[in-house]
């Protein structure tokens, strides 16, 4: 079977193309992730192995990236929630599957039940605290396993 695993797309290290105006640098960043994230998952749904796709997280909001790395967005859903370009791009190579072009987008519409509690409050870990400033980092420091001392 083939599975691709814990995928992310980062792009803020992208060149800003010939004008540094941000609007700009936005469109360049977004069409090279849709277009990744569409051409990964088209190629991977057309072998017969294929098994399935995980992303690494869906949100920006809790994105590992920033803690290991540097400030990205590499995820198909805005640090808010709301759909990126990049899900666009995934929705087009899921349409490759369909003859018709149709498959479901619907979403929750409310992420609580008839009882006012919110939707995975059971398994999902809190809101992680933002780390501000001077603050100590829980996430080893920022650095990445293989530069921690061993």
């Amino acid at each position: 079977k083939v599975n691709i695993s814990e995928m992310d797309v980062r792009v803020s290290k992208l060149a800003t193309g010939a004008t540094d105006d941000a609007r700009r640098r936005t469109t360049v960043r977004d069409l090279a992730q849709t277009e990744i994230y569409r051409d990964v998952l088209t190629a991977a749904l057309s072998e017969p192995a294929f098994h399935g796709i995980w992303l690494w997280g869906f949100t920006d909001r809790h994105t590992w990236v920033k803690n290991f790395y540097y400030d990205d967005a590499p995820l198909i859903f805005d640090k808010d929630y709301g759909r990126k370009a990049s899900y666009g791009g995934v929705e087009a190579a899921l349409r490759t599957l369909s003859p018709c072009s149709q498959i479901s987008t619907k979403f929750l519409e409310v992420d609580y039940d008839e009882d006012g509690k919110g939707w995975g409050r059971n398994w999902m870990a809190p809101e992680p605290k933002e780390i501000k400033d001077g603050e100590k980092d829980t996430t080893k420091e920022g650095k990445p396993d293989w530069l921690q001392p061993t």
